[in-house]
Parts: C-alpha cells; structure tokens; sequence
C-alpha cells in the first residue's frame, strides 16, 4: 500500500501571496509520500484570460512572460526540499525515497493552448515547453491518469457535451464509474460507495490551495476550503482520506 499527496489548484500568478507553497513544500518531505500529483492550473496565466476583454482594467499589466516566471518560480521552490531530502537520504545511504510525481495540466494552462489556436502566428513563441515541472511526468489537460485504482484527471467531462461532471459525490460515481479525484472546482467534496463484490469506490474533488480571493467569485463566493489531501494505504483504489487545510499547513509550517 502507498501514499499518495495531492496538490490541488495553486493558482500562481504575479501580484499574489505564495507564502502556501513553501508550507506545502516542507509538507511534503514531512509526510514522505510514494506519490505526488498535482492536479493542475498551478499556472494562472492571467494574461491569456479570454474572459476579460483586451484593454480592460483587469488585464491591465498583464504580461505572459510574467506569468510564466512567477509560476516557474514557485514551481521551483515547491520541490527545492524534496529534492534536497532525496539528496540527503542518498548521501547517508539511508532508506530512499524517489516519489513518482505527475503533472496534470489544467484549464489555466490550456489558456496557451487556446491562445495558440486563436493565434498561430505565436506558435513557438509562446507554449506549455515553457512552464518548468522538473522531475514531473506531464499529463495534457483533461487525460486520465490511474495510479494504484485511483483515476486522476483536473476534472472529467460529460462523454457528449465535453462539460464538467458535475452534482453529488455519488452522481460523479456513477458517470465515471471508478474511484476518482480531481481539481478544478473551489472547495472539498469527498464520499465513497460501497458496491456489490467487497469493494469501496472513492470520490474526491479538491480544486483550491492558495491563499488569494478570486474576485469572479464575489463577496459571498470565497470561503470555500483550501488545503492539501493526503491519501493513505491507498490500494486498488480504496484509501484512507488525511484533508491537510491551509490553516493547519500555516500554523505547522510557517
């Protein structure tokens, strides 16, 4: 049986508190986990906002080169420790530790690709080769990735529309049709079923770990959870649920 440590939605760009990614960076060597995924949209990509119109006060400033390095840059700071600890342990001879890491590319990062398809002229000059994971396996936006019976995706679509599944824990459950997590919506949502034969299917959906208000949201829209999701004995895809909040990683990291 093995750990598995999500990451889900960092949502870095220029201008925004990071101060949860060095948190989740000592989380992660603290907890030694046999498997990291990040679930995606780590980079923002404000400037490739296709809902703000070009020239308005949101995209004011807004540059891709920006983006880019701001998420490289917290990117880097993520992993510096584990890396650092992968070194050590390997040094002193001791029990390895090599996590098996992946990269799930999300809507926020498809804003390049999007971008590339309203404007070829830029191919080359702007594109995912640009965002850095090291020591990451990357998945393109919206492929399914199964570890240990578990199905990884930034979120799944209906098989018709191409639209998010959406509703109740059990209603996913029963659409896609295996233990599943995925990012891309705010909050925490999380249930399991159990089914005919002595085996449990688990959903998880965990889509916000930052620290910053999304002003789409409004006012009323922005006290959903925030945090990190540890699963442990994770087999066949059943597992033990470990939520780590954004509260609980500040006041044991900071």
């Amino acid at each position: 049986m093995r750990r598995h440590f999500l990451i889900p939605d960092t949502q870095v760009r220029p201008g925004v508190d990071t101060a949860h990614i060095d948190w989740l960076a000592q989380a992660i060597v603290e907890y030694k986990p046999d498997v990291i995924v990040h679930l995606g949209d780590h980079w923002d990509m404000k400037s490739l906002n296709s809902y703000d119109a070009a020239g308005s006060f949101p995209m004011e400033g807004s540059r891709y080169e920006d983006d880019i390095a701001t998420g490289n840059d917290a990117f880097a700071r993520m992993i510096a420790p584990m890396e650092k600890e992968i070194a050590r342990l390997r040094k002193n001879r001791r029990k390895r530790w090599e996590p098996e890491r992946h990269f799930l590319f999300g809507n926020h990062e498809h804003r390049i690709h999007r971008a590339l398809m309203r404007e070829p002229k830029f191919m080359g000059m702007i594109g995912e080769h640009h965002c850095v994971t090291p020591g990451f396996q990357r998945h393109p936006f919206l492929e399914v990735v199964r570890v240990d019976g578990i199905a990884y995706s930034h979120y799944f679509s209906n098989i018709n529309s191409g639209k998010p599944i959406g509703g109740s824990i059990d209603n996913r459950l029963n659409r896609i049709g295996e233990s599943f997590v995925q990012g891309h919506e705010q909050g925490f949502l999380y249930g399991c079923r159990q089914f005919p034969g002595g085996y449990t299917r688990h959903g998880l959906v965990c889509g916000s770990y930052y620290l910053h208000d999304e002003d789409y949201k409004g006012r009323q829209g922005n006290g959903h959870w925030r945090g990190c999701v540890v699963l442990n004995e994770v087999s066949k895809g059943s597992y033990d649920i470990m939520p780590l909040s954004l509260e609980y990683l500040r006041k044991t990291f900071s």
